[in-house]
């Protein structure tokens, strides 16, 4: 995130479900939508309103991926040993 001037740790918002960061003319919202039931959740606290704010980094997006906008890039993860990930980036 140094590259945003986002120099403090960024940590997972697993139970706040989305952290904010605001610099001059940015902001990101990181997402963790693990813990949602539903996709109904997501609507409820008015997520997808922040899509059209900012970048969005969602964790878990899959749980939400229906309502992703258009053109958005995801990325996987695999595990290939404990030191050593995989990633496939691809625009959907």
């Amino acid at each position: 995130m140094a590259y945003f001037g986002l120099e403090k740790e960024i940590s997972s918002p697993t139970f706040t479900i989305v952290n904010e960061h605001h610099k001059k003319n940015l902001s990101i919202f990181h997402f963790d939508v693990y813990r949602l039931a539903d996709i109904d959740e997501f609507y409820a606290m008015g997520g997808e309103e922040y899509f059209e704010k900012g970048i969005c980094i969602i964790e878990w997006g899959e749980q939400i991926e229906e309502i992703l906008p258009k053109g958005y890039t995801k990325i996987t993860f695999h595990k290939l040993d404990e030191k050593k990930r995989e990633l496939k980036i691809e625009k959907m």
